[in-house]
């Protein structure tokens, strides 16, 4: 009987617990989010007297926090710097929300990021500038924001980067030759912004690449004939930008090429008192 018992107990402590066991510090930061995008108006709101692991969107393995999803739901407020303390974090899934202010650059401290993404938000500011410090970053996506500035140049550094989307923001500045350390890039897509400058001809060094949108920016010189490497290539969108003289037939022709827009190059641009306005030809 006392075997009997002595086993009982064993298999009780190997069991594995029902409830979450994450740190003092996880938990605060989880509430420290709730709290600051008005959490008891979300649709999905948590009750913060009950364990981690029954909160909406949440995944916790390995009593850690690892993932974050809580994409439409009516998150309201900015994100807060405690978010660092995060450190096992792999996914931050705040879209399609009424997120304001600036992406915090104690983001950066989250090195397990694979996956961010924070698009249809009312997100200002610039990205961090010390972004390529998540070096196992695979998607960026930060699409119908504010967010203002240049790419930064960290950004070059993170070679595990599938997909960059970056598109209908405010950004400025140009593309670096560095875009041709992202061999793993696969959708590049930054169209609606103010961007200028010629295409690094190193872009076509970016063999996985299946998506490049380039269009309604201030792009110019011309297109690079080492576009014609992207072998995997299905949409180009140059379309309402600068450039001058036509596509190459090279790049036309590309195997798996399906979408392509050179339209309305180059336009036309008035530069007044610093502010640039877009003149569409007749």
């Amino acid at each position: 009987m006392k075997k009997l018992t002595l086993l009982i107990l064993l298999l009780a402590t190997l069991a594995p617990a029902t409830y979450s066991q994450i740190s003092d510090l996880e938990k605060n930061a989880l509430i420290d989010l709730y709290k600051s995008t008005n959490g008891d108006n979300w649709n999905n709101n948590w009750d913060l007297k009950e364990d981690v692991n029954t909160w909406f969107g949440i995944t916790v393995e390995n009593n850690t926090v690892t993932a974050i999803n809580l994409s439409m739901n009516n998150l309201n407020g900015q994100i807060p710097s405690s978010i660092e303390d995060l450190k096992s974090l792999q996914t931050l899934n705040l879209g399609f929300n009424k997120i304001i202010g600036t992406i915090p650059n104690e983001i950066t401290a989250c090195t397990s990021l694979e996956s961010i993404q924070l698009f249809m938000n009312q997100l200002e500011g610039e990205i961090p500038a010390n972004i390529g410090n998540l070096v196992n970053l695979k998607e960026l996506v930060l699409f119908n924001n504010l967010i203002s500035g240049y790419l930064p140049t960290s950004i070059y550094d993170i070679e595990t980067l599938e997909t960059l989307h970056v598109s209908s923001n405010d950004l400025t500045g140009n593309l670096a030759s560095e875009i041709g350390n992202l061999k793993n890039l696969v959708t590049l897509s930054i169209f609606d912004n103010s961007m200028y400058g010629v295409i690094p001809p190193s872009i076509g060094e970016l063999n996985n690449l299946k998506e490049l949108t380039l269009a309604n920016n201030l792009f110019e010189g011309s297109v690079p004939s080492e576009l014609s490497n992207l072998d995997n290539l299905e949409t180009l969108l140059l379309n309402n930008n600068r450039f001058i003289g036509s596509i190459d037939d090279s790049i036309k022709n590309l195997p798996k090429l399906v979408n392509l827009d050179f339209e309305n190059n180059p336009r036309n641009v008035e530069v007044q008192s610093n502010t640039v306005t877009v003149v569409i030809p007749q």
